[in-house]
Parts: C-alpha cells; structure tokens; sequence
C-alpha cells in the first residue's frame, strides 16, 4: 500500500469520513487516496484558508475532528489566519499539509514547521514512510486531546512509496468523567449554601459534558436563575429563569438581575473580560468556578473555590449534597422576575430608522428572527453589526451558534458556515457577514456552496463601508469617507455565481427576502442595504 493510501486509510480507520480542502501538485496524491481509499467525502473550497475553516465549522457543530489537507508552500501560508482563528476556538482539527523534500532549495520550499508555530497550532511531521501510519495517529490523538488543529506534515517523496498497513490502536482512551475532591466539594457547597441571590452559569464546557438537565435541577434547589456564556448560547431556553447571555451582552433586565446577585456559580465557562463584563459581573461576588482543566479556573478573573471536575459530575454532586442537607432555595427567583423574562422582545426600546433605501438592522434582524426556519445554524463573522445579530437570533442548541471572531478577522465566516453546512445537512446555514468580509473571503466559498449543492442563506449586512473603522474615524473627528466603499450590488454577484440573489433595500423588500428563503431551491444571498450611521449609533447604545 502506497503511504498516501495508508495516511488515508488510518484517518478513516479513526472515523473521518469527511474532508475539506484545495488541490495542489503536491498533495493529489493524498486527496485522491482520501477519496479512493478512505472513502471519505471531499469538499473542495475556493482556497486553503477557506478548506482550514470548513473543518473548523464542520468540527464545532458536529462534535467530531475536523479534517482538511492543502497542498505545500503557498498553500499552507495561505492557511495561517485560518489556524489562529480554530486554534484559540480550541477546535480539534488535523490538517494535512504536504511538504517539499528535505533537499529541496525550490521556490514553494519554506520552513512549515516554523510557520504553524505562532499560529498556536501543532506539529507533527512524518517522520519516515513506515511511522506514516502512526504519526496520524499522533496527530489525530493530540488534536483531541489538546483541543486544536494540528498540522500532519507529509514530505512529498515518501507519498508514492509502497508500505505495509498495520492498523494503529484507538487515538486516545475514551473520555471519562470525573467528580470533585470531597473536600473542595464540601467548601463549593458551602458556599453556595449560604448564597442569599446565586446564579448558576453554563460555558462550552457544561455543554461538553451534557449537564443541561443537572444545572437545571441545581439552579432550582438553589432558587437562582440560570445563564450562559455566548459559547453555550440559548442552553437553557425553554426554562422559566433563563437569564440569556451573562456578560457584555446581558439584556437591560439580565444585567440587572446579575448586578444583585451575591454568588456566581460557574461550571465549564471562561471568565473573561467579555463575561465577566470587565469584572462588573463579578467583583464583589463570591465566585465558584467547575472546570476540568486546573489552568483554566482563576485564569481571567480570581475565585473563591476552584473545583476541578467535570461539569455534569460536579452539578449532580452538589445536588445530592445540597438534597441531603434539605436546603430551602433562596428568593432570588421570584414571580416578577419570571414575569419579566417571559415578557422579554429583543425588539423592544428602539426606534425603527429604516428609510426609502435602507432598512434599520435591528428591525431586519427581528423579521429575520421570525422568518427563518427555527431549526438553523446560526454563523456570525466579526463586523459592526455582529453584537445585534447575537442578541436578537436563536439557535435549537448551542452547537448551532458559531461565532468566527477568535482572531478578529473579517471575512471567514462564510466558510466556516459551509463546514457547518456539511456537518449539518438537515438545517440551513445561516451566515451573517459584512461587505467588507463578503468581498474579502465570502464571495468566492458561496460558490462552494453552489457546487456542493449546500442549504446556505448569506446576509451580506451592507452599509458600502468598514463600518466598524468608520465608527472609529468619525469619533477621532477624522474623515470617515476613508472607510466608504463602492461595492457591486451583491444580489447579481449571487447569481453570476450559481445561487439567488435579492436586495433589500426596504421593509417592503424584507417581505420579498421571506418568499425567496421559502422557495430557496440553492444557495440564497440578501443584500441587506442598512445605514452605516444607523449602525454606529445602534452600537454605542448596546441596541
């Protein structure tokens, strides 16, 4: 067996039956046995970076390891941008790269491990054709283990060389998870005993671990409402104490709530600056974060008690402690505050700026609510109007919300939703993005989509500028026209490329966009036209 098949084959012998990537002289070989020999569905992208976040978005919604391969030199530089953005998402994700000979002084020839480095990626290279088979092995262990991408190096002139395949054991023991020390447990339980007004947080990790219903059954015995970070978005929806987001994206009425909460219970969540709303949220309360990983608890932000355990087995061990010892639940649930968060419109307390040829996001993003399928992936790229496309849209459960803003970057996020698409056939993808992101990157994976016949909806959010730099620039008293861009109107762009196209330009148009995402038949693209002014102002008032 060739190495290119035996790289093949180990990968689907550790269950990748999908792969993304662009197509080089020096990995087709490794593509073609991907498709030959591992059987695997190969998604091609438009570029390498595009192959990198497809993998990304396809392992964050499904729950399994990204895989993506491009080819050597330029198409792994092209991929570093990529990289940063799963790597600080914590993604497990294995990219195939292959690489010039060692002896090769030609122009593609380039330092790879050196430039996957700073990307916070790792490395494993293979190392000869006989350890081909168990250096993916590594890979694809350290890539679970570690939780982000690893990139497998692969030398061109072992890839045709003949080997015997000898299968490789699992990559990794089955994750397990584990209860608290009984004494950290015992100082945790009393300290929320003792809590007047506790609130009970959910991050990534609680929803890892599968310990929605046990943080419930918590927050009850404890009287406290419950709310996520934006990663476990809409966890606990349906429950009568659902905060929503806590942090700089807490609703007028869930701020209020958390700023007189006395304790905050976190289980698998990062209290960061974001979450801890520049440490509002937090300072002066008493603080309990769960966590598997020591590392992570107190890093952003000190605690009171630091439990190392599984989030689902830490909640369910307090539950039977604070069960035994009969504890009665605190007020801090009360009537008006169920009241009150039933009653709760993201649409309320602003006024409609729509005009003649621009429509107010805010409005458009509460239609949008309301018109799109409720079983959806939701992906936001980074921009101006991200922060309203968070607040105002939902999601079934939190693996279908993606937000592509890890490295600050414009532009990724269409990608990352045809991975999402992929992972998610049985749902549209749903993407916000700019129209600086759209011309930067967007505009040539919708194509992608075309071609592998994805359900996409993208919402080009166009106010023909860098929205967020004209902000900027008009606060310093600068010339914001530096910031102004004349685009082509996107809607025929769409269609030149094989999807629908429709410009909404009005909320007469907004009707328009609601009959075409009903009878989508392939990719769909609205131009959503929105004042740039109208933006920023809705931004620097947190609408």
């Amino acid at each position: 067996m060739r190495v290119c098949s035996a790289i093949a084959r180990a990968l689907a012998d550790h269950g990748t039956d999908t792969v993304f990537g662009m197509l080089g002289d020096a990995n087709m070989l490794l593509v073609d046995a991907l498709v030959r020999d591992g059987r695997a569905r190969y998604v091609s992208a438009a570029r390498e970076d595009g192959a990198v976040l497809m993998a990304d978005g396809y392992a964050r919604v499904s729950g399994r390891l990204g895989v993506a391969t491009v080819t050597q030199g330029p198409g792994l530089s092209n991929t570093l941008t990529a990289l940063v953005e799963a790597a600080r998402a914590r993604t497990p994700l294995v990219l195939v790269s292959s690489d010039t000979r060692p002896d090769d002084e030609g122009f593609q020839a380039i330092g790879q491990r050196e430039l996957v480095r700073g990307t916070g990626a790792g490395f494993v290279q293979v190392r000869a054709a006989h350890t081909a088979v168990r250096d993916v092995s590594t890979a694809v262990r350290r890539a679970r283990e570690e939780r982000r991408p690893i990139v497998l190096n692969v030398p061109t002139d072992i890839q045709d060389v003949d080997i015997e395949y000898t299968p490789q054991g699992p990559a990794r023991a089955d994750a397990q998870a584990f209860a608290p020390d009984p004494e950290v447990l015992d100082r945790a339980v009393g300290l929320i005993a003792s809590a007047r007004r506790p609130v009970v947080l959910a991050g990534h990790g609680a929803v890892r671990s599968g310990a929605r219903d046990t943080l419930v059954r918590l927050a009850s015995l404890l009287g406290a409402p419950l709310a996520t970070t934006l990663r476990a978005k809409d966890y606990f929806t349906g429950c009568a104490y659902d905060l929503g987001v806590f942090g700089t994206l807490s609703t007028d009425l869930a701020t209020e709530t958390i700023l007189r909460a006395d304790c905050v219970v976190a289980f698998g969540a990062d209290l960061n600056r974001y979450t801890a709303s520049e440490g509002a949220f937090l300072t002066g309360r008493r603080v309990v974060q769960v966590d598997t990983d020591p590392a992570r608890i107190g890093r952003w932000w000190p605690v009171d008690v630091g439990v190392v355990a599984d989030a689902g087995a830490a909640a369910t061990a307090m539950c039977e402690w604070l069960g035994a010892a009969e504890l009665h639940p605190s007020a801090f649930r009360s009537p008006e505050l169920a009241t009150a968060l039933a009653g709760y419109s993201p649409a309320a307390g602003f006024q409609d700026r729509s005009t003649a040829t621009t429509v107010d996001l805010r409005t458009a993003l509460t239609r949008l609510e309301e018109m799109l399928p409720a079983d959806r992936t939701v992906v936001s790229d980074a921009g101006l109007f991200c922060a309203p496309v968070w607040r105002c849209l939902s999601v079934p459960e939190p693996s279908a919300f993606l937000w592509v803003l890890h490295f600050g970057s414009v532009g990724l996020a269409l990608a990352e939703a045809v991975g999402a698409a992929v992972a998610a056939p049985r749902r549209p993808s749903v993407v916000f993005v700019g129209d600086g992101g759209f011309m930067m990157g967007g505009i040539l994976e919708f194509n992608t989509a075309v071609r592998h016949g994805l359900d996409l909806i993208t919402v080009v959010v166009n106010d023909g500028a860098y929205g967020a730099e004209h902000l900027n620039l008009t606060a310093r008293e600068m010339d914001p026209s530096l910031a102004r861009m004349d685009w082509p109107d996107f809607a025929p762009v769409a269609e030149a490329l094989g999807g629908r196209g429709v410009t909404v330009r009005s909320l007469t148009d907004l009707e328009r966009a609601a009959e075409a995402i009903a009878s989508r038949d392939r990719p769909l693209l609205l131009d959503l036209r929105v004042d740039v002014e109208v933006s920023a102002a809705a931004r620097a008032a947190g609408a």
